[in-house]
């Protein structure tokens, strides 16, 4: 390859035993990087643990020249999260990119979900994104303290689900809504120490989304493989988009989206305090001037 953008950039890569984790992470190895490749090897309920998943996708890497490790600890318990990030410093040496990628379905609608199905998907998409992005960021505010330069990046894996919603995910859905927050806000806090943090909110087709039908309907007209995803997720990994920070990308196959977030639209206002009364005839006109909400492909109707 003649342009190899991450040459020795160390990347933990959480969730890289199937589907985008793998993409991305063979994508990485191509580009030059170091991987550690972490995956707990569970079922997309998020029940059960192999060390299978993970092992393989490093087998591949190194049969093609590559460097990289197995790393099977549950991103979604804190010292699980923290050890990933020890590991890849002891290995490599240091931490370049981390890709929050880990993540579980367990799909009801919210009269039937039970607490066990809230708990789990909030554990490893929301916790488990927050807990490796503040082990690394220690690490990266260490090396800054210590005078070291820190040219680091994060990306994180957030979903159309829970930027534009889609019934039957009331659990996924916030949490991937979560983590384009909390990427956002992260950007404006790590940004002193040379960490940018963006987020990806892919539409590909893997174990948690080859049985939707509408998903490989849309297979058969456009390129839902996940080795679409990841050259938008390696240039992010990379040194060249050190001007690109607290931003969410859609991508669906060839196509990248800059994500608009909330923004204010029509308002009302009075000189005293509103009666709740008198809001029936001001609030409808106001919300009939908004730009309704996107659909779950992210388009406005009728745009």
């Amino acid at each position: 390859m003649s342009d190899r953008l991450c040459e020795g950039r160390v990347v933990a890569i959480t969730g890289a035993g199937n589907g985008l984790g793998r993409a991305h992470a063979l994508a990485f190895a191509a580009h030059g990087a170091k991987v550690v490749v972490n995956d707990l090897g569970g079922g997309r309920d998020g029940d059960g643990a192999s060390a299978g998943p993970a092992q393989r996708v490093v087998d591949e890497i190194r049969a093609a020249g590559g460097e990289a490790v197995a790393n099977t600890d549950d991103i979604s318990t804190w010292d699980g999260a923290g050890r990933l990030v020890a590991q890849a410093v002891d290995t490599f040496g240091d931490l370049d990119v981390l890709v929050n990628n880990a993540g579980i379905l367990r799909d009801r609608m919210i009269v039937s979900m039970t607490e066990r199905d809230w708990d789990s998907v909030l554990a490893v998409h929301l916790k488990g994104t927050f807990a490796t992005l503040h082990h690394a960021a220690n690490h990266w505010r260490r090396r800054a303290k210590e005078g070291h330069a820190v040219d680091a990046r994060v990306i994180n894996t957030s979903s159309p689900s829970g930027l534009f919603g889609n019934p039957g995910q009331g659990n996924y859905g916030p949490a991937k809504a979560g983590i384009a927050s909390l990427t956002v806000i992260a950007a404006a806090e790590l940004a002193r120490y040379g960490v940018t943090v963006n987020a990806v909110a892919p539409t590909a087709m893997t174990r948690l989304t080859e049985d939707i039908e509408m998903m490989r309907q849309a297979a058969e007209a456009t390129d839902l493989t996940p080795e679409a995803i990841s050259p938008l997720v390696v240039w992010l990994g990379s040194a060249r988009s050190k001007d690109v920070t607290g931003r969410v990308f859609g991508a669906m196959g060839n196509r990248f989206t800059v994500l608009e977030g909330w923004v204010n639209g029509p308002s009302v206002d009075s000189e005293t305090r509103w009666n709740p009364e008198d809001l029936t005839g001001v609030l409808p006109d106001v919300v009939a001037k908004a730009a309704p909400n996107a659909d779950t492909m992210g388009n406005r109707p009728g745009a």
